[in-house]
């Protein structure tokens, strides 16, 4: 049932137009709940991608898509509903994604130099992390990367990464057990080795 408005001046009936509404609360929702986790969506893209433009690309896609069901979220847990988009968007993108975030040992494209970057947070969080660490990192199946970026550095717990990645907690702090053992092999003679650091 629409309600009808009289325009004062011509006396013309005119009819509110539904959608414009629907479209215009659309994007406040966006705004206030999904523009504010856009870094944390930068990052977990980038831990489920081969590439900085296929993260960028699995970004772009995921926010897309949660535009257009930002009516069906409930409002609760914004992070963990872009990770399950943009999971479930990787694995839908090309058959061989889901078997890279299942198992894939390759390591993935470096980070471009510091000179080359054009993002400030990338600037800024490439002068803080130790390249040591970052080729670590880089070095992860990004089956293993993901679980280690959402539990060890977004703080989620074992079960909401669980949850999130639809995969059994046993799962989950198995990868990441394997995981952190790689990035410590990785990291011994480093200046981040604790052995060193004694």
């Amino acid at each position: 049932m629409n309600a009808t408005l009289e325009a004062p001046a011509t006396g013309i009936l005119v009819v509110p137009d539904p959608m414009a509404t629907d479209l215009e609360t659309q994007r406040k929702r966006f705004e206030e709940l999904i523009v504010p986790e856009m870094s944390f969506l930068a990052r977990i893209a980038r831990a489920m991608s081969h590439s900085q433009a296929e993260a960028d690309d699995l970004a772009q896609e995921t926010l897309v898509k949660a535009f257009r069901a930002i009516d069906r979220f409930d409002g609760k847990f914004p992070r963990a509903w872009l990770t399950r988009i943009a999971r479930n968007t990787a694995i839908n993108r090309d058959q061989r994604n889901r078997e890279f975030l299942q198992a894939d040992d390759s390591p993935i494209e470096p980070e471009p130099d510091p000179g080359e970057v054009s993002n400030p947070e990338d600037i800024i969080l490439s002068q803080v992390v130790d390249e040591n660490l970052k080729n670590a990192l880089d070095g992860l199946p990004p089956s293993f990367r993901t679980l280690i970026q959402l539990v060890d550095v977004e703080g989620m717990t074992y079960q909401e990464a669980a949850d999130v990645l639809d995969i059994p907690i046993g799962t989950v702090m198995s990868r990441l057990h394997r995981g952190r053992e790689r990035l410590r092999k990785s990291l011994r003679g480093t200046t981040l080795d604790p052995q060193t650091q004694r």
